[in-house]
């Protein structure tokens, strides 16, 4: 696993690319990830993506409850609704802070 430290691009390869695929820097830009760095990346790929996954199912639940603010039944069935939009917004935009950290924290790949 190979990291260019012009751009932070990250290819699993046996050795590094002659440019990076993604900025064009040399071969002698890229920094081989061993041990917990590439560990750490491997990790991370799996809880991103389901922090994308959660972010996703989030919005769709979004959605969903404003479609039952829009009917407004009932109050009870509003409340509802209402509390099903604020709490997925909040737990959407968690999920996206906690990508953001990990980016951060080089626990992308």
């Amino acid at each position: 696993m190979w990291k260019c430290q012009v751009c932070n691009f990250i290819i699993e390869a046996e050795e590094a690319p002659e440019k990076c695929p993604k900025c064009g820097a040399p071969k002698e830009k890229f920094s081989e990830l061993t041990g917990e760095a590439k560990e750490l990346v491997t990790k991370s790929r799996e809880t991103n993506s389901l922090l994308m996954e959660l972010a996703d199912l989030m919005e769709e639940i979004e959605h969903i409850s404003q479609e039952g603010i829009d009917i407004n039944l009932d109050p009870g069935c509003l409340s509802l609704f209402e509390k099903a939009k604020e709490q997925s917004t909040l737990i959407k935009q968690s999920a996206k802070a906690e990508i953001e950290t990990h980016i951060e924290k080089g626990k992308w790949g």
